[in-house]
């Protein structure tokens, strides 16, 4: 069964970050030029939260903030679950679900290693269906 280390294994390691004093639009043109929805709030080596396009959406647009004016540590999700990279892709449907949200913080033995999204999720399940397929036609095939 997979589970969220072949997903950091696929997207690779490269963390992309940006801290709480930057302004919300510093934040926003990073994960534009990174083409993410989200971003890690560190305090230096320190996982202090996770920024997303719904958190801007939400606590920014909506109530009518200036985001050149705002702090990413205002408007930052920091009560995310926490997942290891032990875990199984179901057990993050489940906790993405439980707490609607999008993106999920991976630490592995207490430091911050990525980030999933439950874009990830899906394409790691379709890959995995997708060599079971395969795997299953070439036995029927010899």
């Amino acid at each position: 069964m997979r589970n969220v280390s072949h997903i950091l294994e696929r997207k690779g390691a490269n963390i992309i970050s940006v801290a709480p004093n930057q302004t919300v639009m510093q934040a926003l043109t990073v994960m534009a030029e990174k083409n993410i929805g989200s971003v890690l709030v560190m305090e230096g080596d320190k996982y202090v939260g996770l920024l997303t396009e719904r958190d801007y959406a939400r606590k920014v647009i909506l109530k009518g903030r200036s985001s050149t004016d705002t702090l990413v540590k205002d408007i930052m999700s920091a009560d995310l679950p926490e997942i290891s990279p032990l875990q199984s892709l179901d057990e993050c449907m489940q906790i993405m679900s439980n707490h609607n949200v999008r993106y999920l913080p991976v630490f592995s033995e207490a430091k911050i290693c990525g980030i999933i999204s439950i874009i990830d999720v899906v394409t790691e399940t379709l890959n995995a269906q997708k060599e079971t397929i395969d795997h299953l036609q070439h036995y029927i095939q010899s």
